[in-house]
């Protein structure tokens, strides 16, 4: 009895990894924009995952300074524009199209289009070999092919 009490204190003394910010919002719509923000933005230190589910240091404090910017009033604009100002639009998981996320916007299609083409061409190309027929052999070839047959069957 006395091994499960200390196991059981032991496990409560381990520092748990999960992260909960509790926060105090003067409206509700400031809750739910705050929610919205931190929803939208997106750790740069573990890039697929946004400041809500991350655990990173990076993502508390941008979680904290998200939480600062919506108390002092600043719009949801304001508030991205200070971090794309701060992280680039990086931090964004729907940069804005410009000249430096082009290829990030156009890529796709480009590539969808690129795979189409080729498939286009393969088929094209089968077809016009099918069309064809079987390739033929010259007389010569035929000649030299049936005396070869014939001497193998004379040999016993």
């Amino acid at each position: 009895m006395r091994l499960i009490v200390t196991l059981l204190l032991l496990v409560m003394l381990v520092p748990s990894d999960a992260a909960f910010d509790v926060r105090q919002f003067n409206t509700p719509e400031d809750e739910a924009r705050y929610k919205a923000l931190i929803e939208e933005l997106r750790c740069t230190v573990c890039q697929n995952q946004n400041i809500a589910d991350s655990n990173a240091e990076l993502a508390a404090d941008l979680r904290r300074k998200t939480y600062e910017l919506v108390q002092q009033g600043m719009s949801n604009r304001e508030i991205t524009d200070f971090m794309v100002e701060r992280y680039g639009n990086f931090v964004l998981y729907r940069p804005p199209f410009n000249a430096g996320t082009l290829i990030l916007w156009a890529g796709p299609f480009l590539a969808f289009a690129f795979g189409g083409f080729l498939l286009l061409r393969v088929i094209s190309r089968r077809r016009t070999l099918a069309d064809d027929g079987p390739a033929t052999a010259d007389e010569e070839s035929l000649r030299r092919a049936e005396d070869l047959l014939r001497q193998d069957g004379e040999k016993p």
